[in-house]
């Protein structure tokens, strides 16, 4: 049986995942064996995985390996839904960075380092962050830094510093800097108050300034006879770790981040809404849903109750930031909130575009709901009807959708600062463009509104 490399794990010589039959494989190389053999005696294996913080995973025959260079084959849990850093909100990346340093401070516990700390090694599964990459242990070298800080401050630090103390939205620059953001830019971009912070001056501007400074030299005489003792890792683990603690962004302030108690629904238009959504749901049994636009996850929790796998993607990063303290408080296993801009999604990107997927490649969701989403694309953002029926069609097989008319108060609000330059959207324009991309299989009115939801079907998986 043929098997299928994961692109996003090529680039460590340690070993790679894949899949063989739908099945995914994790195979460690000859080359690693001995500190991968080393990191299972010493029990660490079985702690991390024992409570929740590294993937879990069976050891398989070596007949299932990919390669002859093969050692070990293991059979990782695997995770619902493949997110990346730069659609997470600061709640995440903090506690994602909080959960590295965790593991880095066990690790050094029991003789062991990690090689790498990329954000990348963090996946979101049963509403909590877990450690994926088991080939990032090794055994610690007595009196050698932490190969992997500058790393961590890149991926971790500098974003949440300056998400914290500048702008939520520099979060974005992840996105373009996938190797996290630079030391320098970060140094650069801090506002002056930053140099009063101890751990900004240590772990930020010191630290670019030192990778400037040794920027030529090789990396045996960049630091001559400079070692840290197991001690001294574990104090900067620490220090690290009060300084993340430390950050912190107020979610408000932002456009639509009240929406959910800002807007135009009636005690009885609400509980029709909420009624309507939840039989079409229970009609649909999904496994998985994605809910496009949620806010603060109102619907999606709706969703929660029949669906095993909830994903609540919103643009606004108060509400995303809302929704995800609301899940981490309420222990919510099956809802996982993410930013995203639906005008924008996040695209194939890395390595010859292979490395990080594109929304739509970790799809198509069982089921897609886009309640009061419709007037924002078509209007607020100029968006074909049919443009947009065409791509949710390729997102998920089955589609709840609302569809606000333009005499509800919110599409007003919209053409307040634009001409209406939309004649096409009406009930019956919406309906001829989605009918060209989708079975329409039910049609209800909300009571006490103008608005109506809509269940349907993708003809893409109708024809498949």
């Amino acid at each position: 049986m043929s098997w299928q490399a994961v692109e996003g794990s090529f680039r460590d010589p340690s070993g790679f995942v894949y899949t063989r039959g739908g099945i995914l494989y994790r195979q460690v190389n000859r080359s690693f064996r001995q500190p991968f053999e080393a990191f299972l005696a010493s029990g660490l294996y079985g702690e991390l995985a024992r409570d929740g913080l590294l993937v879990s995973h069976e050891p398989v025959s070596l007949e299932l390996s990919a390669t002859d260079d093969a050692c070990a084959v293991l059979k990782p849990e695997r995770v619902g839904f493949i997110s990346y850093p730069y659609e997470w909100c600061f709640g995440q990346l903090q506690d994602a960075a909080l959960l590295t340093l965790e593991i880095q401070e066990r690790a050094l516990t029991r003789g062991f380092t990690l090689r790498d700390s990329s954000a990348y090694n963090i996946q979101f599964h049963k509403g909590r962050p877990l450690f994926i990459d088991s080939l990032s242990f090794e055994p610690v070298e007595e009196g050698k830094p932490w190969a992997a800080y500058k790393q961590f401050c890149e991926h971790f630090l500098v974003p949440l510093a300056l998400m914290s103390t500048r702008d939520i939205r520099f979060g974005a620059l992840l996105r373009s800097y996938l190797e996290g953001i630079p030391l320098d830019l970060g140094s650069k971009l801090l506002p002056r108050r930053s140099w009063l912070s101890l751990s900004s001056v240590l772990h930020v501007h010191l630290h670019a300034w030192a990778q400037g400074r040794y920027a030529g030299s090789a990396v045996s005489s960049a630091a001559p006879g400079r070692t840290m003792s197991r001690k001294a890792l574990v104090n900067l683990v620490r220090n690290l770790s009060a300084a993340v603690r430390r950050l912190s962004w107020r979610a408000a302030g932002t456009e639509w981040a009240d929406y959910a108690t800002d807007n135009n629904y009636s005690d009885t238009a609400a509980r029709s809404k909420r009624e309507i959504v939840a039989a079409h749901l229970a009609g649909s049994s999904p496994g998985t849903v994605w809910d496009l636009g949620s806010n603060t996850g109102e619907y999606s929790r709706i969703a929660t109750k029949i669906a095993t796998l909830v994903i609540s993607f919103d643009m606004d990063p108060a509400a995303v930031e809302r929704n995800y303290r609301r899940a981490r408080h309420d222990g919510e296993t099956n809802l996982l909130p993410l930013q995203i801009d639906l005008t924008n999604p996040s695209p194939a990107q890395g390595w010859a575009g292979r490395e990080r997927l594109a929304l739509e490649e970790r799809g198509p969701a069982d089921v897609l709901m886009a309640l009061a989403l419709i007037h924002h694309l078509a209007i607020g953002h100029n968006l074909p009807l049919d443009g947009i029926a065409r791509y949710l069609s390729r997102l998920g097989k089955a589609l709840i959708i609302e569809f606000v008319p333009k005499t509800d108060s919110q599409v007003q609000r919209l053409l307040l600062s634009r001409p209406d330059i939309f004649p096409g959207y009406t009930k019956e324009g919406f309906e001829e463009a989605f009918r060209r991309h989708f079975a329409i299989h039910e049609v209800a009115r909300i009571q006490d509104s103008d608005r109506w939801l809509y269940r349907m079907t993708s003809r893409r998986e109708t024809s498949s």
